[in-house]
């Protein structure tokens, strides 16, 4: 039995490093993907996890293989395509902030079909994880929606990021709908506090976080940047502040919290529906945690903190 399996995108932040000597931009290679960050960062922290999607025959597919397996996450399901490239990201930094540049047409995680899920792994599983950018295209977008609905039907909770990525869409509405279509089957969801009008329709985190518990999640997150994040469950909603930190560049901290805060969720052995607000409160200050130390590094992946960290920073 796993902890948690990811199903989505595994790919090569290619994060701005400075210049040449001869003027010339450099850019550091770091495994990232949203869903690909959040599965090492919950094993990195020591939960049972596993990947399922594609990646290219190449040097990068080969660097992210080895990248998941050196935060003890099980790669079985993780296919190699001959026919198509591992995704790549180009990360341009403004202060700590960033702006993207995909290489996907097509890319290879949109390329994993449902005849090539692990269906083994995704039944056998505490949590299932994805995002929408598993939803942009076909046949990633079939092998997504197949898989949520195999692991729902086993009963297993489902973790949705929608991580929206505007250039990676045809129009704003066509990303609405895809990436508001899958709320039914969620039941732990996490949004930025700039998707909650996309994910919603209301700009207020509280009341986004309402209409998401109003439409079957069992705890809904809004994070808030500086602010930290709310969480929203039936019994109420509370909000955290980060601890402080130095920012230099915030890629990946929403995976580094999201990976954090699924880690307390099994930790507590409890449905999200079942969590006290003390525990949902323990739950936000420990991801908001993770997040603080994550921005302090490059990259995604590389800037997941170990359990270790996370702990220092919290006095334990």
């Amino acid at each position: 039995m796993f902890d948690v399996v990811g199903i989505g995108e595994a790919l090569i932040d290619f994060t701005y490093y400075g210049v040449s000597e001869d003027g010339n931009a450099l850019f550091e290679q770091n495994a990232g993907g949203a869903i690909a960050n959040v599965i090492a960062m919950c094993g990195g922290l020591g939960l049972k996890t596993a990947f399922i999607g594609k990646v290219g025959a190449d040097m990068h597919g080969a660097f992210l293989r080895d990248v998941f397996q050196s935060k003890n996450v099980d790669v079985s399901g993780l296919i190699t395509d001959k026919g198509v490239f591992t995704t790549l990201a180009f990360v341009k930094l403004a202060g700590s902030e960033r702006s993207f540049s995909f290489a996907r047409k097509p890319g290879a995680d949109t390329r994993i079909r449902a005849d090539e899920l692990d269906i083994g792994r995704l039944k056998s599983t505490r949590i299932l994880h994805f995002g929408s950018l598993s939803l942009t295209d076909e046949p990633g977008r079939t092998a997504t929606l197949e898989a949520i609905k195999i692991a729902k039907a086993a009963g297993v909770l489902i973790s949705y990021d929608p991580n929206y990525r505007a250039m990676l869409w045809p129009s704003e509405q066509a990303a609405t709908e895809r990436m508001r279509s899958v709320v039914g089957f969620v039941d732990v969801i996490k949004i930025s506090d700039e998707e909650t009008v996309l994910m919603t329709g209301e700009n207020d985190p509280e009341k986004a976080a309402k209409v998401l518990l109003n439409n079957g999640v069992q705890c809904a997150v809004v994070t808030l940047g500086a602010k930290g994040a709310l969480a929203a469950v039936s019994g109420g909603i509370i909000q955290k502040l980060p601890p402080p930190c130095k920012p230099v560049d915030t890629t990946g901290a929403g995976d580094a919290f999201w990976g954090a805060f699924l880690y307390k969720l099994i930790q507590s052995g409890k449905a999200p529906a079942a969590l006290s607000m003390d525990e949902i409160s323990d739950h936000i200050v420990f991801a908001n945690t993770a997040a603080s130390i994550s921005v302090e590094k490059r990259g995604g992946i590389p800037s997941l903190p170990a359990l270790s960290a996370v702990l220092h920073r919290l006095g334990q």
